[in-house]
C-alpha cells in the first residue's frame, strides 16, 4: 500500500471531496490533533493507495466545511470534531449539535488549555 499526503485549504474541502467521490474513492476517516492550531486529516482509499488531505485551521477560527453531501457517513466523524474538539462543521446532513457523544466534560480534547508556552506565562 502507497500513501499520499496533500495540503489543502478549507475553501477547497468539499470541491476535492466530491471530486474524490465520483472517482471512486472511499472515505476511510477523519482525523485531528490539536496543537497551535487544528490538523484535520481525511483519509480515502482506491485500489490500495491512501490519499490524505491535510488543513490546518487556526483555533481563532475553528470553522470548517461538511464533507457529508459527497460521503453521508462522514457526519460520525463530523460530530465528532465538534463533540470533542470544539470545531463548528457548516452544512451537515446529519448534526447532533453537540449531542453524540456524552462525555463528563465538553470538548474534552480541546479543554481550553494554552498550547502556546507565551501563554502558559501570562
Amino acid at each position: 500500500m502507497t500513501e499520499q499526503l496533500i495540503g489543502i485549504d478549507k475553501k477547497d474541502l468539499t470541491a476535492k471531496a466530491a471530486e474524490m467521490s465520483k472517482n471512486g474513492f472511499r472515505l476511510v476517516q477523519i482525523g485531528c490533533t490539536l496543537t497551535d492550531s487544528f490538523e484535520i486529516t481525511y483519509s480515502f482509499d482506491k485500489d490500495y493507495v491512501l490519499h490524505n488531505l491535510r488543513m490546518t485551521i487556526p483555533q481563532t477560527s475553528p470553522v470548517i466545511p461538511s464533507i457529508t453531501e459527497s460521503y453521508l457517513c462522514a457526519f460520525t466523524y463530523e460530530n465528532e470534531l465538534q463533540d470533542l474538539f470544539g470545531l463548528t462543521v457548516t452544512e451537515m446532513k446529519l448534526n447532533f449539535n453537540g449531542a453524540f457523544y456524552q462525555t463528563a466534560v465538553k470538548t474534552p480534547f480541546n479543554t481550553g488549555v494554552p498550547t502556546n508556552p507565551e501563554q502558559k506565562a501570562k
